[in-house]
């Protein structure tokens, strides 16, 4: 999905010769053309130096160029996810039944705090009868250094309203959030809730495995604790998908009164999306989100799978 940034053929560009003939440079390598060698006066051999100097500098210095952007383009095409990606869910509580629908999707490319951003955003609209709740996250993740610059969570519910305004200083290594809450980042890349969801899209599951990852941006979240269970086959609205059963331990106190599990599944295919999402919350039961929908990011064009 990122272009190269350069499109050089060194191997198409011929050096001026010894004796000065420039007959092999091509047309318009930099939106313009080389005129001919005057060899006439001692002027017009200065100038045919200096214009080998410059091509022989040219010929070594853009093939590296090149290499490095296509390496960092082969790397962000590498990711499971894009731009433009958008999956919707059926939200289900054990003890409440069907109660709404959510909402997964990525935005940009966007400049925050000077870098080229992708924007996750989140939404879980829930509820029955006038007992309604919302809950929106947002993630500014850079797909280059694989962390994040800025979180955003909002929360309505009926008893409870509550918002985190996270802003990450790279320079200073510190989190800090508007509320007043700050701290030391935990991680040189740090992550989220949110884009969590989307690096554990980017891990190996070829076989059961046990992870630590200290990765969250606030020290007191860390380790999670991921661990690769087997294989299963779920039958949902949008379809038949084997998966992979990937379960992770968190440090959240405030949603599950210290340590919670939320159980994943997701795709196997090369796009990795999350098909099923468990997690049990006290007092509510198990919540469970199943995947309804998915819109292809312009990296997968192709109808289901994704292979």
């Amino acid at each position: 999905m990122w272009p190269a940034l350069l499109r050089w053929d060194a191997r198409r560009t011929a050096i001026p010769d010894r004796e000065g003939g420039t007959s092999g440079w091509p047309r318009g390598v930099w939106g313009a053309s080389f005129p001919s060698v005057d060899r006439s006066g001692p002027t017009s051999d200065a100038r045919g130096r200096m214009t080998r100097l410059f091509a022989r500098a040219l010929a070594r210095v853009l093939p590296c160029l090149c290499v490095l952007a296509r390496a960092t383009a082969a790397q962000e095409q590498a990711l499971p996810f894009a731009v433009g990606e958008v999956l919707t869910y059926q939200v289900r509580i054990s003890r409440l039944g069907d109660v709404g629908t959510g909402r997964m999707w990525i935005e940009g490319p966007a400049v925050e705090r000077g870098v080229t951003v992708w924007l996750f955003r989140s939404e879980i609209k829930a509820g029955k009868g006038p007992i309604r709740a919302v809950d929106r996250t947002a993630s500014w993740f850079d797909p280059r250094a694989m962390g994040i610059v800025r979180f955003e969570k909002v929360e309505h519910h009926v008893l409870s309203n509550s918002q985190e305004r996270v802003t990450i200083d790279r320079a200073a290594s510190r989190w800090s959030d508007e509320a007043g809450p700050s701290g030391a980042l935990a991680s040189e890349r740090p992550l989220d809730e949110l884009s969590f969801l989307y690096f554990l899209r980017t891990l190996p599951l070829d076989r059961d495995t046990v992870l630590r990852v200290d990765r969250h941006f606030d020290a007191a979240r860390n380790p999670t604790i991921i661990r690769v269970l087997g294989r299963d086959t779920l039958t949902t609205p949008a379809g038949i998908f084997r998966t992979r059963v990937v379960e992770m331990e968190v440090r959240d106190p405030k949603r599950y009164r210290g340590t919670g599990i939320i159980r994943i599944h997701l795709y196997e295919g090369a796009c990795r999306i999350p098909i099923r999402i468990e997690s049990r919350m006290p007092v509510l039961g198990v919540t469970t989100l199943t995947l309804t929908g998915w819109t292809h990011a312009p990296l997968y064009p192709a109808a289901l799978p994704c292979e």
